[in-house]
C-alpha cells in the first residue's frame, strides 16, 4: 500500500500507511497494523515526545506508541529489532553502529542542558559560579568544602558555608550522564583519565539517586548538596542552578537560548549523521554543557509503508509549528541551519535501496 504523505498540520492531513507494529513476531509485511509506530528510549524528551506524538495523532489518525525506558534501552531495542524507531540521548557507538551494518541515522530533534543543582540556602539569591575543573575536582573527591579557596575565588563576596560538600550523581545510566562526564572529559584530563565518560561511570565519591527524578529528590531533601540534572527537572522543581564558566572565559546561565547557541556552533558536512558532540563548545554565550537527543530510525527501510510512516512524522517534527512546542515546554529548538540540514537528510531515506518517492 502507498502512503499518502502528511506534510504539514494545516489543512487536512491523512496517512493512509501500512506499518508493523514491531515485535510482533510471524507477521509478513502484508499484515501490519495501519496507523501506528512504535519507539523506545531517552527519558529526557519523554515530555516533548508525548506533547508531540499527541498532536500528530490527532491531525493524522497515526498512533505512535513510546515508552520511556532510557537511552541504553532504546539503542538495544532499535538494535534487536523490536520497535520502529529508538530515541536516545548519547549517540551510538561505532561498533554499535557497525553490529546492525551502519544502518541507521541519528535524527537530533530538540537541545538539553544539564546544569549543576544545589542545596545551600545560606547563599539565598547570590547564586553561584563554577568552572569545569572546579566541577571534576568536586565530583573526583578532590574539592570536599564549600568555601574551599577555588569555588571561593569563582564565587566573591559569596558567604559559602564551612561545611562538606555532599555530592549526588545518577546510580542508574542515562545520557544525561553521558552528556555531564563527556563534558568533564573535555575540561579536566584529571576525569579524562581516571573516570572518562559513558552513560554509566564509576563515581569517586557520592549518593546515587535513580533518574532525573532520583537526584532531584536528594538535592531538594539534603542541605549542603550538588548534583547535575537536566534544566527542565530544575525549572519544574524551582531549584537553585549555577552558572558556568564555558569554553570563551564568559559565565553563561543554563537557558533554553544559551543550549541553543552552543548547537548553533556545531559544524556537520553534508553527509553527517548527526552524531555532533556540542558540550564545551565555542561561541560568546554558549552553554557548555547541553546536548542533542536523538530519533534513532533506520537509513533503508525494508518496509516501504514504515519507511514512509517515520519519513513524515520526521518532516512535520521539523516544522515551525513542532519545534514551537518545544520552547512551549522548555526545551531548545533547533536551530534553522540543523532543521535545513535534518529536512535535506530526510529526503534521503529509502527503502530497499530506492527512494520513498
Amino acid at each position: 500500500m502507498i502512503v499518502t504523505s502528511p506534510r504539514s498540520l494545516a489543512g487536512s492531513l491523512t496517512l493512509v500507511a501500512a506499518v508493523l507494529l514491531a515485535g510482533c513476531a510471524g507477521e509478513g509485511a502484508g499484515s501490519r497494523d495501519t496507523t501506528r509506530l512504535t519507539g523506545a528510549g531517552a527519558s529526557f524528551p519523554n515530555p516533548i515526545y508525548t506533547r508531540w506524538f499527541d498532536e500528530y495523532h490527532r491531525a493524522t489518525g497515526v498512533q505512535i506508541n513510546y515508552q520511556s525506558i532510557g537511552s541504553g534501552g532504546g539503542v538495544r531495542q532499535f538494535s534487536q529489532g523490536t520497535v520502529d524507531f529508538g530515541a536516545t540521548d548519547s549517540p551510538m557507538k561505532d561498533d554499535q553502529i557497525a553490529a546492525i551494518d551502519g544502518n541507521v541515522l541519528h535524527i537530533p530533534t530538540v537541545i538539553g542542558a544539564v546544569v549543576l543543582t544545589y542545596n545551600l540556602p545560606s547563599l539565598g539569591d547570590a547564586g553561584m559560579s563554577l568552572d569545569g575543573e572546579t566541577i571534576a575536582d568536586i565530583f573526583l573527591g578532590r574539592i570536599t568544602k564549600w568555601n574551599d579557596r577555588r569555588i571561593a575565588a569563582l564565587n566573591p563576596g559569596v558567604a559559602l558555608p564551612d561545611a562538606e560538600i555532599l555530592v549526588v550523581h545518577r546510580s542508574d545510566g542515562s545520557g544525561t550522564t553521558f552528556v555531564f562526564t563527556d563534558y568533564l572529559s573535555k575540561v579536566s584530563p584529571a576525569w579524562a583519565q581516571d573516570v572518562g565518560a559513558g552513560k554509566s561511570v564509576n563515581w569517586p565519591v557520592g549518593l546515587g539517586g535513580k533518574g532525573n527524578e532520583g537526584v532531584t529528590q536528594q538535592v531538594k531533601q539534603l542541605e549542603l548538596t550538588i548534583g547535575y540534572v537536566e534544566l527542565i527537572y530544575a525549572l519544574s522543581n524551582d531549584m537553585a542552578y549555577a552558572t558556568i564558566i564555558n569554553a570563551a572565559g564568559n559565565g553563561v546561565v543554563p537557558t533554553l537560548a544559551t543550549a541553543s547557541e552552543a548547537a548553533g556552533s556545531a559544524e556537520f558536512t553534508p553527509d553527517t549523521d548527526f552524531r555532533v558532540s556540542i558540550t564545551n563548545a565555542d561561541g560568546e554565550q554558549a552553554y557548555p554543557i547541553a546536548s542533542f537527543t536523538w530519533l534513532l530510525v533506520r537509513q533503508d527501510d525494508d518496509n516501504r509503508d514504515r519507511a514512509l510512516a517515520i519519513r513524515d512524522f520526521l518532516e512535520w517534527m521539523t516544522s515551525e509549528e513542532a519545534q514551537a512546542i518545544a520552547l512551549e515546554l522548555r526545551y531548545a529548538p533547533l536551530p534553522p541551519e540543523v532543521v535545513g540540514l535534518v529536512k535535506t537528510r530526510i529526503q534521503g531515506l529509502t527503502s530497499g535501496g530506492q527512494p520513498l518517492e
